[in-house]
Formats: C-alpha cells, sequence, structure tokens
C-alpha cells in the first residue's frame, strides 16, 4: 500500500494473532458486564461517579463488545491504528476503577488479597500496550502527525 499509511499496511503473524485474542477477550468481558459477571464489575465502579453503577457496567459491556468488534472487523491500516488507540485509551479510562478496587479492598474476580488487587494493576499496563502494538497505533499515530501540509 502506498501513501499515508504505507507504515502500518502490514500485521505481523504475532500481531495479527494477539489482535484478534484482544478482540475475543474484550468480547467475553462485555458479555460478562452483562450477564454472568455483572456484580463483580460492578464491585469496580467508583463512588463518587453521578450515574448509577448499574448502567455504568452495562453501558462499558456494550462498549467493550463494540471494541471488540472493531478489533475483530477492521483490519483496513487507515482505521486499524486509531481502533488500537481507542481501545487503549478505554483501557487507561477504567484504570481508576482497578486502583479503586485495590484502594478499598473490594473482593472481585478471584482478586481477595491486597497483594492479589495490588499485582492486577500492572496488567492494566500490559494491556494499554497490548492494544497499542497489535494495531501498530504508535506508528499511525506517528506518521498522522508527521505528515507533510
Amino acid at each position: 500500500m502506498k501513501g499515508r499509511f504505507a507504515v502500518v499496511s502490514q500485521l505481523s503473524r504475532p500481531q495479527i494473532f494477539f489482535k484478534a485474542l484482544l478482540g475475543l477477550i474484550l468480547l467475553v468481558a462485555g458479555l460478562g458486564h452483562l450477564t454472568w459477571a455483572r456484580a463483580e464489575f460492578l464491585a469496580q465502579v467508583l463512588d463518587w461517579l453521578p450515574l448509577n453503577g448499574d448502567v455504568v457496567v452495562l453501558a462499558s459491556g456494550v462498549v467493550e463488545m463494540l471494541l471488540a468488534a472493531l478489533l475483530l472487523l477492521v483490519w483496513d491500516a487507515r482505521w486499524r491504528w486509531q481502533v488500537g488507540l481507542v481501545v487503549a485509551l478505554f483501557f487507561v479510562a477504567i484504570f481508576p476503577g482497578n486502583i479503586s478496587q485495590y484502594v478499598n479492598g473490594m473482593n472481585a474476580f478471584g482478586l481477595d488479597t491486597d497483594r492479589a488487587r495490588f499485582v492486577r494493576l500492572f496488567f492494566q499496563p500490559v494491556l494499554v500496550l497490548w492494544a497499542l502494538w497489535s494495531t501498530q497505533a504508535l506508528q499511525g499515530l506517528q506518521r498522522g502527525t508527521s505528515r507533510d501540509t
């Protein structure tokens, strides 16, 4: 592919695999928000949010399923890296919920000790980097901001 997006046109096989895997993980998590894991996700909703916690859980589940669909269906380099950037920003946006779970000692998802909740915090940056790497979002962002005008 020539032109502006050539730098992000080809994904490696590992990137393809991990992009699809991340999409499947988000799909399962989104379904969990709507069904079997609603109470667990509710434990991560911040008390100070001016919204009903169940609404937050349901809405975030729908968002996760939409992001999953985008990861699984968008392969065109012009849009793929932007999807990766949005997914990474979503992971950043929900990180306060993970911090709240640790700070408030909320048991959810088998995280029933302070140590387990603390260790979980270190996986959020991994998810952010995973989204950026598997979609070549950083290359797309660099290319998009350094184009000649």
